[in-house]
């Protein structure tokens, strides 16, 4: 039986880099498809509570307040592996994903949000090529 406090277990805080404001960048990504669906904010409580409760659970920036994808669209993530990148500062979590994953219906919050891109000209090689 759980104890009150709930708290993260310390050994996965421990690993985590967490920003200034003690959140974390959370990526969202289909485990199906691998496609990258959206970008949120998680504290300790909310990594816990996605780590241990079956749902992802991000912290609001704006509203201060904790929320569940879906639990009014009923576009739920349930989270099937979560990963910390080299440095301790980014979580990669995969997730079954039903319905949309952007509140404004698109499949990702990146659909069809794509930014104009000049390429790059061609390096050029030293003469004689690669050192």
């Amino acid at each position: 039986m759980a104890t009150w406090p709930l708290t993260l277990d310390p050994a996965v805080a421990s690993r985590i880099t967490w920003s200034p404001d003690g959140l974390i960048p959370a990526i969202i990504q289909d485990a199906t498809t691998r496609s990258v669906l959206m970008l949120g904010y998680m504290d300790d409580e909310a990594l816990r509570r996605t780590l241990t409760e079956g749902r992802v659970t991000f912290w609001s920036r704006s509203r201060q307040e904790y929320w569940r994808k879906g639990d009014t669209s009923g576009n739920i993530q349930v989270p099937v592996s979560v990963a910390l990148d080299c440095d301790g500062d980014a979580l990669l979590i995969a997730v079954n994903q039903t319905g949309p994953a952007c509140h404004t219906g698109t499949p990702t919050c990146f659909t069809d949000r794509e930014l104009p891109l000049r390429p790059a000209p061609a390096p050029t090689l030293p003469a004689g090529g690669l050192p």
